[in-house]
């Protein structure tokens, strides 16, 4: 495997990549300022993955009882996370993409003086807002025909004094394995690593037991899966209207729970031509579809 790589895109944003790392960083403000805090993102990059392979056999193992202790910023911010959440099975990883994200984030602003900017990881994003500055993000309805098509089916305006500086998207069809059924759950936190985890947890409650959906052991499809034998979904076929419900109900009522414990600050969740919506409600624009409440 090569080494950390680093590149612009058209639009002159720094591309950051190691193994299944795929960063893209966007900062706002005077030129040299941005390019020092690019200059900063790439540094700290460089020992991003080496970090959690150190400690990668423990981050797959579950949360219980006693605190997971790590050494590296990435995984100890994992496990923060994860930790409110240890009530269901969860393993640090359900974190990691989110982590990443907030970590580089950090390491690119120390110091610097910027507007705004984000840090997007595969769909997981930290941002970092200046007081007075807002920025937009596009959220999807459906993983397989919007963010892995380019396609958007709304946007979220976040604001500094929201409080939130952390989006995710989960869904059975998504770059990780589900539980559930959800074709996306898009969750607003204090931090990407927050809004990754709670996303996974919620996504999962997006459930139902119906013939039309085939699952398999999560370990057959990925051996070193963090899920183990745990039955993940690999196929949804024709759902009925009252099943789409019943699954979405379930993760509102679970995502209305993590909103009332302060682990949240909103969520959309998906499946089929339903949406459901608890906490922040920024996400404008979204295409035709049926509101659950």
């Amino acid at each position: 495997m090569m080494g950390p790589q680093a590149s612009r895109d058209e639009y002159g944003r720094l591309l950051l990549q190691h193994g299944p790392i795929d960063l893209i960083v966007e900062m706002y403000g005077d030129g040299v300022e941005v390019e020092k805090a690019y200059g900063q993102a790439q540094g700290f990059f460089q020992d991003v993955l080496d970090g959690l392979v150190g400690e990668l056999a423990q981050l797959r193992r579950p949360v219980t009882a006693a605190y997971p202790m790590f050494q590296g910023k990435i995984a100890q911010r994992m496990a923060r996370a994860v930790w409110p959440l240890r009530h269901d099975y969860i393993t640090p990883m359900a974190a990691v993409a989110g982590a990443v994200a907030d970590e580089v984030l950090a390491a690119a602003v120390r110091d610097r003086d910027l507007e705004k900017g984000y840090i997007n990881n595969g769909g997981d994003i930290a941002v970092y807002l200046s007081p007075g500055s807002h920025l937009d993000a596009g959220v999807v309805a459906d993983l397989p025909h919007g963010a892995l098509s380019g396609g958007l089916s709304g946007k979220v305006r976040l604001a500094h004094d929201m409080g939130i500086r952390g989006i995710a998207t989960s869904g059975w069809q998504g770059r990780s394995h589900s539980l559930g059924i959800a074709d996306a759950v898009t969750v607003l936190a204090a931090t990407a690593a927050q809004a990754d985890a709670a996303a996974t947890m919620i996504a999962n409650r997006v459930n139902i037991d119906d013939p039309c959906i085939d699952r398999a052991a999560a370990n057959s499809l990925d051996p070193d899966c963090d899920l183990g034998d745990r039955a993940v979904t690999v196929a949804v076929g024709e759902l009925s209207e009252g099943a789409r419900r019943s699954a979405l109900l379930s993760g509102l009522d679970h995502a209305r729970g993590l909103l009332a414990g302060g682990i949240i600050h909103g969520a959309m969740l998906s499946l089929g031509d339903q949406v459901a919506t608890t906490g922040v409600t920024t996400m404008d624009d979204l295409d035709s579809r049926e509101f659950l409440s």
